[in-house]
C-alpha cells in the first residue's frame, strides 16, 4: 500500500497546530504582551487556514480588521503602560 500525502494536508496541519498552539499560548500565558502575541499568532493561522479553503478574501479581512487594528492597537497600549500588571504593585 502506497502512503500519498497531499500537499494542502501537510500545510493545513501545520497551520492548525499552530492555531492550537497559539490559543493555548494565549490562555496560559502570564503576561499580556505574551498573550496578545500568541493571540496574533492564532489570526496569522486562522487567515493561512482561510487561503487553503479559497477563501482569500476572508483571509485579507481577517488580517486587516484583526491583526492590522485591533490587535496592533491593544499591543501598542499595552506595551506603553508603564504599570507592572503581574506583580504586585505596593
Amino acid at each position: 500500500m502506497i502512503l500519498t500525502i497531499d500537499f494542502q494536508a501537510i500545510v493545513f496541519v501545520i497551520l492548525a497546530s499552530l492555531a492550537i498552539l497559539g490559543a493555548l499560548g494565549c490562555v496560559f500565558s502570564r503576561r499580556v504582551a505574551h498573550s496578545l502575541l500568541s493571540l496574533m499568532l492564532t489570526f496569522f493561522a486562522v487567515a493561512g487556514v482561510f487561503v487553503l479553503a479559497g477563501a482569500e478574501m476572508l483571509a485579507a479581512i481577517q488580517i486587516l480588521v484583526y491583526l492590522g487594528s485591533v490587535m496592533l492597537v491593544v499591543q501598542f497600549g499595552v506595551m506603553l503602560t508603564r504599570r507592572k500588571i503581574l506583580e504586585v504593585d505596593y
